[in-house]
C-alpha cells in the first residue's frame, strides 16, 4: 500500500499544510482539500475515488476543481464516497449552480462527471484492492477517520479529532498494522482552542497514541501552518519511538 500526502504550499522551504488530501495507490484520495491542485490533470484523472471525511473547507476546497480536471467525458466519472450528511452538503453547498456548476445534475446522462456513494460510519468498502472502513471520530461536525487494509498491511488515517476511542479499538485489532497518520493541530499554548474545536495538541497526541497496543510508525499530520514550528518541537519532545513529521509528495510504502 502506498500513501502520498498531497502538498498545499508551494515555493517555500517549509512543508505547510493549508489544505488536506492524501493519495492511496495513486487512485484513491482521502479528502479533497488540495487534490485539485495536484500535478497535472492527466495524473488527477488516475484518481477514481474520493473519500470525504467531513464538511470543513480544508478537506473539501478543491473537490469541484478536481472533478472538472479529472473529467474525461466517458465511463462512470469519479466516485465521491462520504456519509449522507457530507454528500448532502456537497450537493447543497458546492455543486449548486452558484458556487460551482451542478455536476450532480449534469451526471444524470451517459457521460457523468461524478457518482455519489454513501459510506456511513462503521461501513467498509473495497476500492482498488484496498478495504477502507469509515470510523467515527470526535470533531465539531460529523467526521470519520479511515482504517485502510489489504492482504499485507493496514494503516489508520486519523485527521480532525479530539480525544477518541473507536479508531484505536479497530487499529489494535489489525494484525498487520504498519502506521498511524494522526493529527497534532495546535501547540500547547492554544490548548483552549484545541478543546473547543476538538483537535489535538502534542500533549493530547501523546495520550492518544498510548491507546495503541501494537507497534506502528506514528506520522504527524494536520499541523496548523501558523504554529508549525511550535507543534513540531512539542511533538518531538515527547520522545516517542517511530515518530515522524509528515512528508509531502513523497510516497510512504507499507
Amino acid at each position: 500500500m502506498k500513501l502520498t500526502l498531497i502538498p498545499s504550499s508551494f515555493g517555500g522551504p517549509e512543508p505547510y499544510q493549508f489544505l488536506s488530501s492524501c493519495l492511496v495507490n495513486d487512485t484513491i484520495a482521502l479528502d479533497a482539500g488540495s487534490v485539485g491542485l495536484y500535478h497535472s490533470p492527466q495524473e488527477q484523472a488516475r484518481i477514481r475515488h474520493v473519500l470525504v471525511s467531513h464538511t470543513h473547507l480544508d478537506h473539501l476546497a478543491t473537490l469541484p476543481i478536481f472533478v472538472e480536471n479529472a473529467y474525461e467525458g466517458k465511463g462512470e466519472g469519479v466516485v465521491i464516497h462520504a456519509s449522507s450528511a457530507v454528500l448532502d452538503s456537497c450537493q447543497r453547498d458546492l455543486f449548486n449552480d452558484r458556487i460551482w456548476p451542478d455536476f450532480v445534475a449534469l451526471s444524470q446522462g451517459d457521460k457523468p462527471f461524478l457518482r455519489l456513494s454513501p459510506l456511513e460510519p462503521g461501513q467498509t468498502v473495497e476500492l482498488e484492492g484496498v478495504r477502507i472502513t469509515a470510523v467515527p471520530l470526535h470533531h465539531v461536525v460529523p467526521t470519520v477517520g479511515y482504517l485502510l487494509a489489504d492482504d499485507h498491511s493496514a494503516v489508520a488515517w486519523v485527521s480532525d479529532t479530539g480525544p477518541t476511542d473507536e479508531i484505536w479499538r479497530r487499529a489494535n485489532a489489525e494484525p498487520h498494522l504498519k502506521a498511524v497518520f494522526l493529527e497534532a493541530t495546535f501547540p500547547g499554548s492554544m490548548a483552549w482552542l484545541a478543546d473547543v474545536s476538538r483537535h489535538l495538541t502534542p500533549a493530547l497526541f501523546g495520550q492518544e497514541v498510548r491507546k495503541l497496543t501494537r507497534p506502528a510508525r506514528l506520522i504527524v499530520i494536520h499541523i496548523k501552518a501558523r504554529f508549525h514550528v511550535e507543534v513540531v518541537a512539542e511533538v518531538q519532545a515527547l520522545n516517542l519511538p517511530d515518530l515522524e513529521i509528515g512528508r509531502f509528495d513523497t510516497p510512504y510504502c507499507f
